[in-house]
């Protein structure tokens, strides 16, 4: 089954996407087509982050769709496979460390995160992550409160970022 978008999901990315369309048209009437970068427009909408930010936001939705698929993660991530299968998770794997070590090396670089090891420290990131999924998708507990936040929580501590309590 394809994955669908709940109800409040879609509802906020449409609302992501007016406020786009409108700091677009104010960025474009005031600098040209040559000050319309994808960079200045999320700046200008208020929606660009920091990398732990985005770090952040890939564990998310890293959790968030596992917890929604429960049968298939725990397929993905733990359920005792033959050793070519092993070899698969293992390119998946890095496959995701490599998308959160390019975000990690460019907030060392501009100073958003402390000096670290981009590759250890998301090779670290991936692998508490799927460790920490593994418990509630093998009882089948995709509701279990507070993993994803929780996930979050850590993944910013991991980076050195500053946790913002929720509100």
């Amino acid at each position: 089954m394809p994955y669908r978008r709940p109800p409040a999901v879609q509802a906020r990315l449409d609302a992501r996407q007016e406020l786009v369309l409108e700091a677009a048209i104010r960025l474009l009437s005031r600098e040209g087509y040559a000050g319309c970068s994808v960079a200045a427009i999320a700046a200008e909408a208020g929606i660009s982050g920091t990398a732990a930010q985005r770090v952040a936001a890939a564990t998310e939705v890293v959790a968030t769709r596992a917890l929604h698929a429960p049968r298939r993660a725990f397929a993905l991530l733990a359920e005792p496979a033959d050793p070519a299968v092993d070899t698969e998770r293992l390119v998946f794997r890095r496959a995701f460390r490599d998308v959160y070590a390019r975000a990690i090396a460019a907030g060392v670089a501009a100073g958003e995160l402390p000096p670290q090891s981009p590759e250890l420290t998301a090779a670290a990131l991936v692998g508490a992550i799927d460790e920490a999924l593994v418990g509630p998708l093998a009882d089948g507990d995709a509701a279990s409160g507070g993993v994803v936040s929780a996930l979050i929580t850590f993944t910013l501590r991991a980076l050195g970022g500053h946790v913002v309590a929720d509100a």
